[in-house]
């Protein structure tokens, strides 16, 4: 990858980062359960494409079609990005329970 590519994606994931930080800070404490159950279904799309994405690489460095170090380097970050989406998604619906627990009566169970 060139240096052009890999300032574009840094600048890209800043962007990113700025404008996520802005549009948390601005929802209402009402819509968070909503917001966290739309978050958590991004996130499950997120585990397919890292899934997809592990298996492409797999399947490169079984055929031997790319460098041993790329295909490794895909293999390990493509591992990482299932597990920290997983994590995500997990502790997300544990979020959404609890908040959503905090709006039932005394009574219900």
């Amino acid at each position: 990858m060139d240096i052009q590519t890999i300032m574009l994606l840094v600048f890209i994931f800043i962007i990113a980062a700025f404008l996520g930080i802005e549009l948390i800070s601005k929802v209402p404490s009402q819509l968070h359960t909503p917001l966290m159950s739309g978050t958590n279904a991004i996130s499950g799309i997120t585990i397919v494409g890292a899934i997809a994405a592990t298996q492409m690489n797999s399947f490169l460095a079984v055929n031997g079609t790319g460098s041993v170090a790329a295909d490794i380097f895909g293999i390990i970050f493509g591992f990482l990005a299932i597990f920290f989406a997983t994590v995500n998604v997990i502790g997300g619906y544990f979020v959404t329970d609890r908040m959503l627990g905090m709006f039932k009566k005394k009574g219900d169970n």
